[in-house]
């Protein structure tokens, strides 16, 4: 994820990193030298291109305007639905663990191992879902918090995230028997282990169903049909200002293409991604201070206005 400042109206044309134009230059520099070279020939032999209307050109690109914004908008619709997602995990993993330390009595038998067990299990289900995402591995960030017994069990789940829920599940158990809970009491720190398990369908949801690759190909076929027409029906009455005008029009429509293909996808790494590795340093932050320890791991950085 991008973060900075807003830039100045002279900086905007010079910022790079966070754009889409290193991904698109290819084509923006394709489709202007094709208008340089359709520009060229038209000066030097005005005779071979007919005057054409504009019309055509016109309506056609009224009509993909309308398809990238669509495409646009349904793209940052799954973008913000997976940060509102990430936003009720930290809700619900501050939410038990402030009720953990505050209904198990640290002073009982068992009672702070209990406190201690749970906050380790939440952090360690932030991490792994994140991993899980991103399709790295995790162990480097849970296994820290997990018990050794626990580590081989978890190695064999398919779903290593949904294990770690369980694990909990079986934590608030272990409380109704030893009585440190009340059966009302555990049912609302069941409540948040059943909401973070409805985050976890939710992004897996995201992650596993793209938008129709058949409505995605006809943006794209379309916006490069346009583009490579473009030339042709400018050049009798925008001359040598042809590439211009066509690198301008390749930008935005090559653009927004881009640009929602990197909103489809919020967990990955590109530079408009989702900062899940900051969110879930800042929960295993916080909930370590709710356990009262005070080596905490450093928040992560914007690097060069980069935040992942």
């Amino acid at each position: 994820m991008i973060v900075r400042n807003k830039p100045n109206a002279f900086q905007l044309f010079f910022i790079i990193r966070g754009s889409v134009v290193p991904l698109i230059f290819p084509q923006i520099a394709f489709i202007t030298m094709l208008g340089a070279v359709v520009a060229a020939t038209q000066h030097y032999y005005p005779e071979i291109f007919p005057r054409f209307t504009l019309a055509p050109l016109a309506l056609l690109g009224v009509a993909l305007s309308l398809f990238l914004g669509f495409r646009n908008n349904a793209s940052y619709d799954r973008w913000w639905e997976a940060r509102k997602q990430w936003g009720q995990l930290i809700v619900d993993s501050r939410s038990l663990s402030r009720q953990v330390t505050s209904y198990i009595d640290g002073q009982t038998k068992g009672g702070a191992e209990v406190q201690k067990r749970m906050i380790y299990l939440t952090i360690a289900f932030n991490h792994a879902l994140r991993h899980k995402l991103r399709k790295s591995a995790p162990w480097s960030d849970i296994k820290k918090y997990l018990e050794p017994d626990d580590i081989e069990p978890l190695r064999q789940s398919q779903n290593l995230p949904d294990a770690l829920l369980r694990l909990m599940g079986k934590k608030l158990g272990t409380c109704r028997h030893k009585n440190l809970l009340s059966d009302f009491l555990i049912q609302s720190l069941d409540d948040h282990i059943t909401s973070m398990a409805s985050v976890q369908a939710a992004c897996e949801r995201i992650q596993s169903t793209p938008l129709p690759f058949a409505y995605m190909l006809l943006v794209q076929r379309t916006a490069y049909l346009y583009c490579l027409i473009l030339p042709f029906g400018i050049v009798t009455s925008q001359g040598l200002f042809t590439p211009l005008f066509c690198a301008i029009v390749a930008y935005t429509f090559f653009g927004l293409d881009a640009l929602s293909e990197e909103l489809e996808e919020p967990f990955g790494l590109s530079a408009n991604d989702l900062a899940l590795s900051a969110m879930s340093r800042g929960t295993e932050i916080n909930l370590l201070e709710v356990l009262g320890e005070t080596n905490l791991p450093d928040a992560i950085q914007p690097i060069k206005h980069r935040l992942e």
